[in-house]
């Protein structure tokens, strides 16, 4: 089981973590416990490419400590690079209701949906980044600064200080086309995004080419040791079922996740209205808020309104005051699930799906974003088609446990190969290593693309020497 603690917040200048100022709230287990899970020989590359790295200074910026796959990922990776010798900090930059109101536009501006960037929201956006504590944010001289999304994309136009090299993550589907007919927008992020050293995708198909810097493919990942996956003993499943009043005698099809305009949550709903008309199963549909976003609470009400009148729809709204609660919750209902649905509209990478593939759950998901990456159409997972069509699989499985399970093995097996956090932290590391010149003798051409997706063949990769 992980050691990880509950998390404070964050202190006044916006520290979450930092190895220079013996903040550490939260942490990982030993190097050892995730050579069990990831083998000893991936183990020791991570080590080789970490004692090259030894003493680097870096520091994480995002939106928010809570909620959210990015942060789920910091909380997770930032004491495991710690561990590995790094000198490491996050941070999370300080902003307004009208200040995530304008950068959750942009995020939806980006994924496609209709609407203009004002003149007043970038005003907001930029006033934001240079006041209100924000100023702060870089208080040491860090080696490497890395920022996570649009939130905090600005700041390096305003505080890089020579010396410094900034990487770019982009955790999000930017749907190009789209946004080039909002040339406000498209030439503000164009702007900002050149401004770096480097920029990091979590898919080849989510590189935009035509912004001029090196750009590296990451995908994204899941600790297998955090409490929001490690392995569960029955009674503690059934503790929180019982908590919620979930009948665990009665299959449940599940979706778990942020209320969120994109995550498909009608779609789920349909399709589960259809299959219990053959099958008897009740639905959980469990989440939160990321507290950068201001709409998940106008989504949540649509839903309960929706489904008030079924008894046998469960909808949860899972606390974030003590992480590890949340984690544990999250877990156990993921885990007593015979089904899992995320027929999401528009996704980065899907965190949720890896999870629950994780567990060796059954999967139905969208063909969207980087989805696809993670579930191959009947071998994997499923793709959501139509809700007719989908609940006709849904049927099939909660009638046919083995293939369920068969299905659920080799998702598993997958997320093992390719999606667990010591190898995915071995690319980040190597990442930051080329970024600083000090892998290949020559800078970067800007028009490199360097992918450390797993399924390339070898041949096609880039990579450092380790």
């Amino acid at each position: 089981m992980a050691t990880q603690l509950k998390a404070a917040p964050p202190v006044s200048d916006g520290t979450v973590y930092s190895s220079r100022k013996g903040i550490h709230p939260f942490s990982t287990p030993p190097l050892d416990k995730y050579a069990a899970v990831t083998g000893e020989e991936n183990i020791e590359k991570l080590g080789i490419i970490a004692r090259r790295l030894k003493g680097l200074k870096i520091m994480e910026l995002n939106a928010t400590a809570q909620g959210g796959g990015v942060a789920e990922m910091l909380f997770s990776s930032i004491p495991f690079l710690d561990l590995l010798g790094i000198d490491i900090e996050w941070k999370v930059l300080h902003g307004n209701q009208e200040y995530y109101e304008c950068t959750k536009s942009m995020h939806n501006l980006l994924q496609g949906m209709q609407g203009s960037f004002t003149k007043k929201m970038k005003d907001v956006y930029i006033n934001t980044l240079l006041g209100s504590g924000n100023e702060k944010l870089i208080d040491s001289s860090p080696d490497v600064v890395v920022a996570h999304d649009p939130q905090p994309l600005g700041l390096c136009s305003f505080f890089k200080k020579p010396g410094e090299t900034w990487l770019w993550r982009c955790h999000i589907d930017i749907e190009e086309a789209s946004v080039e007919t909002h040339p406000a927008l498209w030439n503000a992020i164009t702007g900002w995004v050149e401004k770096y050293d480097a920029s990091i995708f979590s898919a080849a198909h989510y590189v935009v080419p035509d912004w001029s810097l090196p750009k590296f493919i990451i995908p994204p990942f899941i600790d297998p040791l955090s409490e929001k996956n490690r392995e569960m003993a029955p009674e503690e499943i059934e503790r929180v079922l019982v908590k919620y009043q979930i009948d665990s005698r009665v299959p449940i099809v599940a979706q778990i996740g942020r209320f969120d305009q994109w995550k498909g949550l009608d779609r789920t709903i349909e399709t589960y209205r259809l299959v219990r008309q053959e099958v008897k199963c009740q639905l959980v549909l469990a989440g939160g808020f990321a507290s950068d976003d201001p709409e998940g609470e106008k989504i949540l009400a649509g839903i309960r309104e929706k489904t008030k009148e079924d008894k046998d729809i469960h909808i949860l709204n899972l606390s974030l005051d003590n992480r590890l609660d949340n984690f544990l919750e999250v877990n156990a209902l993921q885990r007593a699930s015979s089904v899992i649905m995320q027929p999401s509209t528009r996704e980065g990478f899907g965190l949720v799906i890896t999870e629950a593939l994780w567990k060796g759950k059954p999967v139905i998901a969208s063909n969207v974003g980087a989805i696809p990456l993670q579930i191959r159409d009947g071998d994997t997972g499923y793709f959501y088609k139509r809700a007719n069509e989908t609940a006709l699989k849904v049927i099939h499985l909660l009638n046919n446990k083995e293939d369920a399970s068969l299905l659920g093995e080799r998702g598993r097996k997958y997320v093992r190969e390719h999606f667990l956090l010591p190898n995915r932290i071995a690319d980040y590391l190597l990442t930051i290593e080329m970024s600083l010149n000090k892998a290949g003798g020559n800078r970067l051409p800007k028009e490199s693309v360097i992918s450390f997706h797993p399924w390339f063949k070898l041949s096609k990769r880039v990579t450092a020497e380790i």
